[in-house]
């Protein structure tokens, strides 16, 4: 059975209400159902989506473009919150160790987004020596144009600040504004071939269905056609 990475993140939760205050453990659980409950779904990016000229910011320095990305094919983009996110500190690593190396040998690139700025997201990196690439999404650009941001609800926002922080402070972009975690696969003609978003940032896409969808995009596996 390979590795799961909603079972590891269900152990994160399961940490949460052994540890947690119960007040603190309620702003959480009742942010993430709101999100769940209140998803546009209807503006989610969308397989058949053609996505316009975007350029990332990469931790190490330098941009990454649409067109760098699909000069040799379809790519993979993985969003996730910032870099001191508990959830992603678990999701990267999965996929550094579930995704990333099947994608390396077929030659599909594989980038972890956040909108958190570069001298901040690299941190996420360098923690767990990732091959994958982190890159930023300056201002939230390309992540309003896929229809995934969502903002801090009240208690949520009156919650970190009680500690003294926002999160805009602490991704350098001075909003409440994150990404929910998404995966993209773009063709090389910059038509969408796989997205799903999650509204509860506990819940991600596992491995498995991406290293499909790119094996059915490369057409190395036949297309199940539902009868």
């Amino acid at each position: 059975m390979s590795e799961s990475l909603n079972r590891l993140l269900a152990d994160l939760h399961a940490q949460r209400v052994a540890t947690w205050e119960p007040a603190a453990l309620q702003v959480n659980v009742d942010q993430r159902q709101r999100l769940v409950d209140e998803a546009r779904t209807e503006d989610f990016v969308k397989v058949g989506d053609t996505l316009e000229l975007f350029t990332l910011l990469k931790v190490e320095g330098g941009s990454l473009s649409r067109d760098e990305l699909l000069a040799k094919g379809p790519a993979v983009l993985i969003f996730f919150r910032f870099a001191g996110c508990p959830a992603c500190n678990i999701a990267l690593p999965y996929y550094e160790r579930q995704l990333y190396p099947q994608l390396h040998a077929l030659g599909v690139p594989l980038v972890a987004v956040s909108p958190q700025v570069p001298e901040r997201l690299v941190e996420i990196k360098t923690r767990h020596h990732l091959k994958l690439q982190v890159a930023s999404d300056p201002g939230n650009q390309l992540g309003r144009r896929l229809g995934i941001l969502y903002s801090f609800d009240d208690a949520s926002r009156k919650a970190a600040q009680a500690k003294g922080n926002s999160i805009g402070e602490t991704t350098g972009t001075g909003t409440w504004e994150l990404p929910q975690p998404t995966v993209v696969i773009i063709a090389r003609d910059a038509t969408v071939a796989f997205a799903d978003v999650s509204p509860d940032w506990l819940v991600r896409t596992e491995a498995d269905p991406i290293i499909r969808a790119v094996e059915q995009l490369l057409g190395q596996v036949p297309v199940q056609i539902a009868i």
